[in-house]
């Protein structure tokens, strides 16, 4: 009977398991994502926006480098829909358009000092 009990568990356990599984097309954007969050000019970048729109100069300012290689980092995070871009006058603006990978950051930062 025992046996039993645990086949039936671990088979409705592998059906909540796929009933969870999102598409792979999904995994796949998921994966990009945390990709492109991951690389630390990109963690720096989005970690400047998170007070507010910045233009690219002030994105240089906030956290070094060059105005080419944030432009470069800026259209990455653009394509991954994290970031977007509206025009001010001669100014482009940038901002996160994604609130929940600022969500994540901020909830990998707690955990910096976390000793669980």
């Amino acid at each position: 009977m025992e046996r039993c009990d645990e086949e039936e568990l671990h088979s409705a356990r592998i059906k909540a398991a796929l009933a969870a599984m999102p598409s792979d097309d999904d995994i796949s954007e998921m994966g990009a994502r945390f990709k492109a969050v991951s690389e630390p000019s990109r963690l720096k970048i989005l970690l400047a926006l998170s007070v507010g729109e910045l233009c690219v100069d002030h994105i240089v300012e906030a956290v070094g480098g060059n105005q080419s290689a944030v432009s470069h980092q800026l259209k990455t995070l653009k394509d991954n829909k994290i970031v977007k871009s509206r025009r001010d006058g001669k100014k482009i603006l940038y901002s996160v358009s994604d609130g929940h990978v600022m969500a994540m950051i901020e909830l990998a930062r707690e955990h910096l000092n976390c000793d669980e």
